[in-house]
């Protein structure tokens, strides 16, 4: 069962949340808050597997709550549910933390999917910021014709060529049985490969490694 954490502000938006959690498999719902102080006591009180953050909360906002909560509880996965889809809000969610972002727009399935992913420890990002992360980082291209070659020779992380397929196909949102699957090597060896990409990218989550990657250019 997957202890879920709703830190929504809007009460129509919490309220349909809540009904869409309290009916879903393997889902339990254990507490609410309508704002980032309370959002941060109660993730303290709870101890939740998953928290459903917005960004948009009076007192704290979700980005600076989700910083303040990885801090003392590193472990939890926290998904950014939203209707902001600027680059700003997008990198800064990541940087303090955030495992997965999604939409507002997002149907029920799309968000107990993304619940899921970021409780097993694959990321989650909305295609709609996907597409948006992946415009921003191209709009180089037009100026240099061999941007992607130059970031890749300029590997500064020490990743091993294995690794950087690895990262790939985990910016592909592949799990790492897919990955194993992929390149014919164990879930174990996967495993292994993901663990060592987390510490060479100095980054906690499968999300952060992917937005790292895409911004330096990795893959």
């Amino acid at each position: 069962m997957i202890n879920v954490l709703l830190v929504e502000d809007h009460e129509l938006y919490r309220m349909g949340l809540s009904m869409l959690l309290e009916k879903a498999d393997g889902i339990e719902l254990v507490a609410e808050a309508s704002d980032g102080l309370d959002g941060i006591k109660k993730a303290r009180e709870f101890s939740p597997d998953v928290i459903l953050m917005d960004i948009g909360l009076p007192n704290v906002d979700g980005i600076e709550a989700t910083m303040r909560i990885k801090d003392f509880n590193p472990d939890v996965k926290i998904l950014i549910f939203t209707s902001r889809d600027s680059e700003d809000d997008v990198f800064a969610s990541f940087k303090a933390g955030a495992d997965g972002y999604i939409m507002k727009g997002a149907t029920p399935e799309q968000t107990i999917s993304a619940i899921k992913s970021v409780y097993e420890g694959v990321g989650w990002i909305d295609p709609n910021i996907a597409k948006l992360v992946f415009a921003n980082l191209q709009k180089p291209a037009s100026k240099q014709d061999s941007v992607s070659e130059p970031k890749k020779g300029s590997n500064t992380y020490g990743l091993t060529e294995r690794e950087l397929d690895v990262l790939e196909l985990m910016v592909e949102g592949l799990s790492n049985p897919q990955i194993a699957d992929k390149l014919v090597i164990t879930r174990a060896t996967a495993k292994a490969h993901v663990h060592s990409i987390l510490q060479k990218l100095c980054v906690s989550s499968r999300t952060q490694a992917t937005v790292t990657a895409m911004k330096e250019g990795l893959v």
